[in-house]
């Protein structure tokens, strides 16, 4: 299981998760350090895990096929 999750980073190193998380154990985690401001890339790769689940749906392909080449 992969799960992205926002968290903040003090200037000791203290980690603070802005959401809960219940794990079934003890799991390995990648830490990422933005800059200050996120950049517009930044922004769209921290969105895209939580947004899919919004577009990845049958319902967003109809609403939309009307835009679709060849429709």
């Amino acid at each position: 299981m992969l799960k992205t999750i926002e968290a903040t980073i003090s200037p000791e190193g203290n980690v603070t998760l802005q959401e809960p998380v219940k794990l079934n154990g003890t799991r390995r985690a990648l830490i990422t350090i933005l800059d200050e401001t996120p950049h517009s890339e930044e922004a769209a790769l921290l969105s895209e895990q939580s947004l899919a689940g919004d577009w990845n749906r049958p319902e967003e392909d109809a609403a939309w096929s009307h835009l679709q080449e060849g429709q």
